[in-house]
């Protein structure tokens, strides 16, 4: 295979013992040499080598998102796009405006309603849903997948009655008045409506799937560790799904696929386990969930919330149940990757795996969102990977404030204080449930707000700078998955994974410049898979 030389750049190795260069010469995949152009160019630029100029662009090693749902963004190809809108009216007229075209005997199925956008009231009632898809039953995932919108003729298909069993963990809100349901449910409740709606067929998974990849590479991103079985029909036609789309035909992403922890049975049945596969797929941890979300108080605080004094949040499970599950992920030498919001959901983690031997992969604590200074020293451990998701600062700020108090906000987000205790942090988007784009994610790091906002940033002395950011989503991503020794950083060996930007972001002097900063190419392997 010939060689490629990618030279005339403002390279970012995030090496130290070489921290920026003008060229970079590939062969078969993979960073060949490192240097000047014309070192580069002198030495490798004969026998047909292939020369791309960068003309002076930035380059970093590709970016990874380390913790999203490929298939959540698959469904907004599919169904209902709810993302971003902006009041309950407009919500009601795009589900009256889709339910006109379906008929009855078809699920109206959405994603991405957030309350908290809305400027004209809370979230629409069971008899507003009525009103405007009276034929057809419908269900809403909220952007956080924690909370979920039904009609009436869903609970009629489903077969609820007032003493139905709830799935342990989850919650259907009644109306405290008639005792009958309001149509919100949370958590596993969902499960109530979930097995009642039909599948999907493979070929439109699939598709949407590819559609979702695509949209990855172009906002940069050369890595995403996603979270799948549960949504794609199981491990079996997940794997499958990827393994058709990665390896036979080639579409350029390279997937980490953490496996719900109901599938690691199965798992076991295939012989498969973490590091299984490729560099374009591999087996990645355990995907358990520890706690819910601090929009509904679901997230396990270890005092109560400051604006529900008698509230501490939801343990998905117990400890004893917990112990059970991580125990049988080692016993098949599994890495955990548990969602954990509140400290007391890190805490509960935490003190489970300390009575387990290390696993040879790194276990990851995802989203830490709000911690304390005992638990920010436990997680500085190298056998653990903190998962961040800057933007989730954005979406919770400032209602948040009143959730916690002034006194645990300190310790909301703590990205600059993780950093400086020495934890590993990969950081990651969500997706669905904030945007994809990278760009906004460090955005947030740096800035603590929201772009349309000019203060000082939420709790400013958590800020992070943009070179640490652009670590984070990078380095961090591969020390989540033990690819350290082949991922994050531009020196010979590695794989030739880049990102080039029209703008240099380490030369900024304003962060909002980060708004404008368009990806100019992403490189996998060596190869463009994306142009602008």
């Amino acid at each position: 295979m010939s060689k490629t030389i990618y030279t005339n750049g403002a390279i970012y190795t995030l090496d130290a013992n070489q921290p920026i260069v003008e060229s970079v010469v590939v062969e078969n995949g993979r960073i060949t040499d490192v240097g000047s152009h014309a070192d580069m160019v002198l030495q490798w630029g004969k026998n047909n080598a292939k020369v791309i100029d960068l003309q002076g662009k930035m380059v970093t090693p590709g970016l990874t998102d380390s913790h999203l749902h490929l298939s959540g963004i698959a469904f907004q190809y599919l169904d209902l796009n709810l993302t971003g809108v902006t009041s309950k009216r407009d919500m009601l007229e795009k589900i009256r405006e889709r339910a006109n075209k379906i008929p009855s005997s078809k699920w109206l199925l959405g994603i991405g309603w957030d309350e908290n956008l809305f400027i004209d009231g809370t979230i629409p009632t069971i008899q507003e849903l009525d009103h405007v898809a009276p034929h057809c039953p419908i269900f809403l995932k909220r952007v956080c997948h924690h909370a979920f919108l039904v009609n009436s003729k869903a609970l009629e298909l489903c077969h609820y009655h007032p003493a139905i069993t709830v799935p342990t963990g989850g919650n259907v809100l009644l109306d405290p008045g008639t005792k009958k349901p309001t149509g919100l449910l949370l958590e596993s409740a969902s499960n109530l409506i979930t097995e009642y709606i039909p599948e999907r067929t493979y070929d439109e998974l699939k598709h949407a799937l590819e559609q979702a990849m695509k949209y990855a590479i172009k906002q940069g991103l050369t890595s995403v560790h996603t979270n799948d079985p549960l949504y794609l029909g199981g491990f079996d036609q997940t794997y499958k799904m990827y393994d058709e789309l990665l390896n036979k035909e080639q579409k350029g992403l390279r997937c980490n696929l953490l496996i719900d922890y109901p599938f690691l049975s199965r798992l076991k049945e295939r012989g498969l386990y973490a590091g299984y596969g490729n560099d374009k797929l591999q087996i990645g941890a355990i995907k358990i969930f520890a706690d819910g979300a601090l929009g509904r108080r679901t997230a396990l605080l270890s005092e109560s919330y400051h604006d529900a004094p008698n509230q501490f949040g939801e343990a998905q499970y117990d400890q004893k149940t917990l112990y059970k599950m991580v125990k049988e992920a080692r016993g098949h030498s599994m890495p955990i990757a548990v969602h954990t919001i509140g400290d007391q959901a890190v805490e509960n983690v935490l003190q489970v795996l300390d009575q387990f031997p290390k696993a040879k992969h790194r276990d990851r604590i995802i989203h830490v969102s709000v911690l304390r200074e005992d638990l920010i020293q436990r997680l500085a451990d190298p056998s653990l990977v903190a998962d961040i998701q800057p933007r989730f600062l954005v979406g919770d700020f400032p209602w948040v404030q009143e959730r916690l108090g002034e006194r645990r906000i300190q310790h909301l987000y703590a990205w600059k204080s993780l950093l400086s205790a020495g934890v590993l942090c990969a950081g990651g988007s969500d997706a669905p449930v904030e945007p994809l784009d990278p760009l906004l994610g460090i955005h947030a790091a740096v800035t603590r707000r929201d772009p349309s906002q000019s203060h000082g940033g939420w709790n400013e002395k958590e800020k992070i700078s943009i070179y640490d950011a652009l670590k984070v989503f990078t380095i961090g991503g591969a020390y989540a998955t033990n690819e350290e020794h082949k991922k994050g950083k531009i020196t010979r060996g590695k794989l030739a994974d880049m990102t080039v930007y029209s703008n240099n972001l380490l030369l900024m002097e304003d962060p909002n410049e980060l708004l404008n900063t368009e990806i100019e190419m992403t490189i996998v392997g060596g190869e463009i898979v994306y142009q602008k």
